[in-house]
């Protein structure tokens, strides 16, 4: 069977197929050929998983609260 395509997996996919990657890497159980396959996919699938968050990141908002303790509006999560 192929390997999905990394950019149409959830961050929750990416990062269960990423810890198995790790799993099996130090095992130290894969062939080499195995083992540099199982790096590419690795590393392509941790920069989705950073991608994503970059992403979230951006989307999450801080709320405001007044004086009075009601919300106000939101501003831009500061990292």
């Amino acid at each position: 069977m192929a390997a999905q395509d990394v950019t149409a997996l959830s961050f929750e996919q990416a990062l269960v197929e990423l810890e198995s990657i790790v799993r099996k890497l130090e095992s130290g159980e894969a062939s080499l050929e195995d083992s540099i396959d199982l790096y590419q996919r690795g590393a392509a699938l941790k920069a989705h998983c950073e991608a994503k968050l970059r992403d979230a990141t951006a989307r999450i908002e801080k709320i405001q609260v007044g004086a009075d303790g009601a919300p106000t509006g939101t501003v831009p999560f500061d990292a």
